[in-house]
């Protein structure tokens, strides 16, 4: 390899080193920030949940139509995922996740709901029906987003449109850890929420060593105008939708910002070879050159 074509590569690597700095320092602090979120509303979603799960249990909400179980194969998967790639393996895990969720089931069984432009663009190829599919560029989104997309999911299930609603997204350990996750949103069940609440607890931290909620042996709902279960439900999944979208955010930012520091710290090393490897060539060089010079300076001599 010629050194001009070595210079050429240090430069084009040092300018990708430069790149990948920055965005991993602009990651880091994403990354703080939906962390921080993430953590800080656990406790509200575990508490809203929670609310849920006891009410699972009653009477009322085991005949409500948002509770029925039926044999069905339809089902609609509301997927979490980010717009921008460069976060290694995180949507790769998560559309990976959302395939065996979905199983061996025909197209025409199931709808897609994507939140973030990496899924949307995977089913889509794949001839899946995408019913909504909403941006997931910036990190301030009101809660408002997601209880129309609880709704909406909500009101297709009633009619029976689908016999089961999933999510799938990243569910955020630590910096250095995201899980591709599936939940069950409906029919409402006391199993799977149980898995819910126990996910939004961390292993370790903070917020790992809340106190078990207290909650009395059942509830008793009387309604005197409208379907108390049936706006509650809704909103509290929407709260449910809510966090995991936090949790995917975080889990996004502390991924990105691996990988960029990952190929930082790759670039930096390149360099260093190919600086190594430039001096190496210059100096056999320059030896070949001071030889052939004494080899003359002696021919003349003789």
């Amino acid at each position: 390899m010629a050194l001009k074509d070595i210079k050429t590569k240090i430069h084009a690597t040092e300018r990708t080193h430069k790149v990948t700095r920055a965005m991993e320092a602009v990651s880091a602090v994403k990354m703080r920030k939906t962390q921080s979120a993430a953590l800080a509303g656990r406790s509200y979603a575990r508490a809203a949940l929670s609310i849920l799960t006891r009410l699972s249990g009653t009477e009322n909400a085991k005949r409500h139509p948002l509770a029925t179980h039926r044999d069905g194969t339809k089902i609609a998967l509301v997927l979490i995922t980010s717009d921008k790639g460069l976060a290694g393996g995180l949507n790769s895990g998560v559309l990976k996740r959302a395939a065996e969720a979905l199983g061996k089931r025909s197209i025409e069984e199931v709808t897609i709901y994507a939140y973030g432009k990496k899924g949307e663009e995977y089913f889509t190829r794949r001839g899946y029906r995408v019913a909504r599919a909403f941006e997931n560029k910036g990190d301030d989104v009101p809660l408002a987003v997601m209880e129309e997309l609880a709704r909406e999911v909500s009101d297709g299930f009633s009619r029976g449109d689908y016999d089961k609603v999933i999510t799938v997204y990243s569910h955020f350990k630590s910096t250095f850890e995201q899980v591709p996750t599936m939940r069950r949103l409906l029919p409402l069940s006391l199993g799977a929420l149980k898995d819910i609440v126990d996910g939004i607890i961390p292993a370790k931290g903070k917020w790992s060593h809340e106190t078990p909620l207290e909650a009395p042996a059942s509830y008793e709902v009387e309604s005197l105008s409208g379907d108390v279960l049936g706006t509650l439900i809704p909103r509290l999944i929407a709260v449910a939708l809510y966090h995991m979208l936090l949790e995917a955010k975080a889990s996004e930012h502390s991924a990105r910002m691996v990988a960029m520091k990952s190929a930082s710290d790759k670039s930096k090393e390149v360099v260093h070879d190919l600086t190594h490897l430039f001096n190496k060539i210059r100096q056999a060089a320059i030896t070949r050159e001071v030889s052939e010079i004494i080899g003359g300076r002696e021919a003349l001599a003789t």
